[in-house]
């Protein structure tokens, strides 16, 4: 496997654009199940979550056809078969999200367990319960699960938790439900708005989208669409965490500003500036960078928490740029108890971080931090160590590139036109 070698200690500069949210990717491609008739989307990142969902798809039988540069177009009009391919599923944690889609369309579904990165327990509670609450029966067939359901009803469901992927799931069901869903405690992360609207372009009756109450009033049948997937926040706050680190000047063009409030808070709490200029987001990381303190000087805490609260998914990204502001914060980490684990990698380069327990860690700053042999232990872990690697004095390595290409497309080219010293090393040259 092809590894990165990084020179860091680089200042950077340019101008850079975010890809498609990924996110919303994966539930707006397997949403293209629930009809018929061809769906083409626009702004699709080129990443390997992507073109092994895609590959999953093609299995059960629909066409898939990249026709441009992130432009894919699916029909699904062929498909008969409920069950993904086992091997496949394995290999993403989105494999969860064809339930919905075949549940609803074709009455049932046949579920190998997915895969995905270990950050911690991910449970499929959530998703079953409402399948369950629209109707449908689950039983435990070997290792997989079977979900069978003559009709689906709407009815009113609570979501137990804010689940993402099981509110896409709720929702991909209840579009073809008869009657009318009323959803609470639902997600609603862009990548939830995304699908959302998407359904409700192929033909979908989808209101309250962007709050956490969804009523959703079932058709017979959906329709074809084009859709547009948005810019990814995660990647915008990936390449605010970048700026800093490398106290470089960078510009995010279409950002997706809209959804970034408490994205900028979190980074400016940690002593990042970033203004808009003309549609571009600008972060300031060659200015100095101090954490601010809370009232009273108490130390100051960088937490997530379901949307529209700082995301999950950039926890690791805050911790490595907090490395390299000056003071001390607590980054808090609620939902998954693994993915605070890469933290020693980082104290290895020389962060003066004190991991508290498996959901909160201390961080003090700045430390210069020095070059190291690095393995990526999930997608954003492994950007987060990229980061770290651009910060530190010397040559780096990072192994198991595939997590970080799993949710960044073309990440050494894109970054690498700003300045970056990134190398791809085939496995053949190591």
């Amino acid at each position: 496997m092809a590894v990165f070698e990084v020179e860091g200690g680089h200042k950077l500069q340019g101008v850079i654009r975010p890809t498609g949210n990924k996110n919303a990717a994966l539930p707006c491609l397997s949403a293209a199940l629930l009809s018929a008739e061809p769906v083409r989307f626009l702004n699709v990142p080129r990443i390997r979550d992507v073109e092994t969902l895609l590959e999953i798809i093609e299995h059960l039988g629909a066409e898939v056809e990249w026709v441009g540069p992130g432009e894919v177009v699916i029909d699904a009009g062929n498909v008969t078969v409920g069950r993904p391919d086992p091997e496949l599923a394995e290999r993403i944690r989105a494999s969860i999200l064809l339930a919905g889609p075949l549940l609803a369309r074709f009455g049932s579904v046949r579920l190998p367990p997915p895969g995905g990165d270990v950050i911690g327990r991910r449970r499929l509670d959530s998703h079953f319960l409402a399948f369950e609450a629209l109707g449908a029966t689950i039983s435990l067939q070997g290792e997989e699960f079977e979900i069978r359901a003559e009709q689906l009803r709407g009815t009113g469901i609570f979501m137990d938790e804010p689940s993402v992927t099981a509110t896409e799931n709720a929702v991909m069901a209840a579009v073809l439900a008869r009657g009318t869903t009323v959803l609470r405690n639902a997600a609603a992360e862009p990548h939830v708005q995304d699908l959302c609207l998407l359904l409700n372009e192929m033909g979908a009756k989808i209101e309250g989208v962007g709050t956490h109450t969804l009523e959703i009033t079932g058709v017979s049948e959906l329709g074809g669409a084009t859709f547009r997937i948005g810019a990814d926040h995660i990647e915008t706050g990936s390449f605010i965490g970048l700026a800093a680190v490398t106290g470089s000047r960078i510009g995010i063009e279409d950002a997706p500003i809209e959804h970034l409030d408490s994205t900028l808070i979190g980074f400016r709490r940690l002593g990042v500036d970033c203004s808009i200029e003309g549609g571009t987001l600008v972060v300031h990381g060659d200015r100095e960078r101090v954490i601010q303190q809370d009232a009273f000087g108490h130390v100051p805490k960088v937490d997530d928490g379901p949307w529209p609260a700082f995301p999950a998914d950039l926890t690791s990204i805050a911790l490595v740029t907090a490395t390299q502001s000056e003071g001390t914060v607590l980054i808090h980490e609620k939902m998954f108890e693994s993915r605070m684990f890469f933290t020693d990698k980082l104290v290895g380069m020389g962060a003066r971080i004190i991991l508290c327990d498996p959901h909160r860690a201390v961080v003090v700053g700045p430390s210069p931090l020095r070059a190291a042999s690095l393995e990526s232990p999930d997608i954003r872990a492994g950007m987060a160590l990229l980061l770290a690697a651009l910060a530190a004095e010397g040559v780096s390595r990072i192994h198991n590139i595939r997590q970080i290409e799993r949710g960044y497309e073309r990440v050494d080219d894109r970054l690498g036109a700003l300045g970056a010293k990134i190398r791809r090393i085939p496995e053949g040259e190591m």
